[in-house]
């Protein structure tokens, strides 16, 4: 009995010893939490938003916290936000990328070249490829809105919005980027939606790992069928999908990657081009449904165009400040490095900060700028020509502290590893905005519904998601 005390006493001492960490004058303000080796790991997963928050109100703009045994610089100054972007030899991003692939996806591409893959990105989703995409894309959300109510029905049909933006946009870019055309492809798009939203439910505490037993199990069930119903897309000119993804499949195919890392890469693919995109669709018509004043302006923009949105740039400098403003409220990825060597950090107010090897830092955009007040009045309201000029014209100017902001809303990343489908998603969004617009009559089952609250655990993963769904009535506008 004696000697297991001993023991036990050895243990604690040598954890205290080596999870001991004091802060030098150079460094950040250190916040280690009350708990040992989780510090504040249960807060920042529960709400990061209001966690991060706190901690500002505390140590101000820059503070370093422990959590699950990892130190994690944040830096909420927007004005300083270049010297972690703009830093690839002391900041790497895909250190951390790598931990999430094989937390969420049990992915290792051990000889990927993400300069190649982002080369390629970019000559099939900008460019002279770009509106063919936009053609494709525009073809099978026309078929799917037309699939989802005929139209000589005269009854309203209610569905959660949610659902329903979520369902069309995902089976629609699934078609267009991976399946082929809807009558001719084995792989039944709503199949793979049913899936895929059991993963994407699962998502966060998978990176996160905090899954529970069963969770785990049904984690593993959902990635191993989603890996067969994709296993045959891309794989071939004759498979239907895209000439994107068959460059991707050859790309891993000439790094060596075999056919069932293909698979895991491909649904690692799925995600990343269609977790998003219905969400923010459902919160910008949830605003504009419960924001009669910007529907209305939307409407009337949307009626004045002349030429096919698909096939030619149109000016929307409506719907851009209205989509900018809800990606403003919705859209909270967390930007993160890993520091490889130590570096010294400049923020903007002259002040050094030491950043430790082996720590991470962490730019969380929703907090600043996107609702900081001194950045953006009364935050958290949605204000659909908050980006639009007195005459009209997209507004650029914000300030903080005095000075004018080079990023005052970061929804889709920046620097070398901002988003590179962009355009294309943000084109999706507003065929899809407008062809739901002009189809149908759409509106609230309650008039008096308010936009539902996000779901909190899912800050630092993109496009946020609703605790519950919202309501809707539809039928075609030409129905009596």
């Amino acid at each position: 009995m004696i000697w297991t005390i001993f023991l036990l006493f050895q243990a604690v001492l040598l954890y205290i010893i080596l999870t001991h960490r004091s802060r030098s004058k150079s460094e950040p303000p250190l916040d280690k939490g009350v708990i040992p080796w989780l510090g504040h790991a249960l807060e920042f997963g529960k709400d990061a938003a209001k966690f991060l928050n706190r901690m500002k109100l505390k140590h101000g703009d820059i503070f370093t916290v422990r959590v699950a045994g990892r130190y994690v610089t944040v830096l909420l100054d927007p004005h300083s936000y270049d010297t972690v972007i703009n830093d690839s030899d002391s900041l790497d991003f895909s250190r951390y990328a790598q931990v999430l692939m094989e937390r969420i996806f049990n992915l290792r591409l051990p000889h990927h070249q993400p300069s190649t893959e982002k080369a390629m990105m970019i000559k099939h989703f900008q460019g002279m490829n770009l509106p063919a995409l936009n053609d494709t894309m525009s073809r099978h959300l026309q078929d799917l809105l037309k699939a989802e109510i005929p139209q000589n029905q005269t009854d309203w049909k209610e569905e959660g919005l949610f659902d329903f933006c979520y369902s069309v946009l995902f089976k629609a870019g699934y078609l267009t980027l991976f399946g082929g055309e809807q009558n001719n492809n084995r792989t039944d798009p709503s199949h793979v939606y049913k899936e895929f939203k059991k993963f994407d439910g699962l998502l966060t505490k998978m990176a996160r790992g905090t899954l529970s037993p069963e969770e785990k199990r049904t984690a593993q069930s959902v990635r191993h069928k989603l890996w067969e119903l994709l296993a045959p897309a891309g794989l071939t000119k004759n498979s239907g999908s895209s000439p994107w993804l068959q460059s991707y499949r050859q790309l891993l195919q000439e790094e060596g990657a075999d056919e069932e890392t293909q698979r895991r890469a491909v649904l690692m693919q799925l995600w990343a081009t269609q977790g998003n995109v219905g969400p923010a669709a459902f919160w910008l018509l949830g605003y504009l449904l419960t924001n009669p004043e910007a529907q209305t302006a939307v409407k009337k923009e949307m009626e004045t165009l002349e030429a096919a949105l698909q096939n030619a740039p149109v000016d929307t400098p409506v719907f851009d400040s209205a989509l900018e403003e809800t990606l403003r409220l919705t859209a909270a990825p967390f930007i993160t490095r890993e520091v490889v060597q130590e570096k010294t950090l400049f923020m903007a107010d002259g002040k050094e900060y030491l950043l430790r090897k082996g720590d991470r830092v962490c730019l969380f955009p929703f907090s600043s700028p996107q609702m900081d007040p001194e950045i953006h009045h009364e935050p958290q309201n949605f204000k659909y020509d908050r980006f639009l000029n007195v005459d009209g014209s997209a507004k650029r100017d914000f300030y903080k502290a005095g000075r004018r902001l080079k990023y005052y809303t970061m929804p889709w990343g920046a620097g070398a590893n901002g988003c590179v489908g962009k355009h294309f998603a943000i084109n999706t969004i507003r065929q899809f905005v407008y062809a739901v617009l002009s189809s149908f009559e759409l509106e609230l089952c309650d008039p008096q519904a308010r936009m539902p609250e996000v779901n909190a655990s899912r800050y630092g993963f993109g496009m946020l998601q609703p605790e519950q769904d919202l309501l809707v009535r539809y039928k075609p506008r030409n129905a009596c």
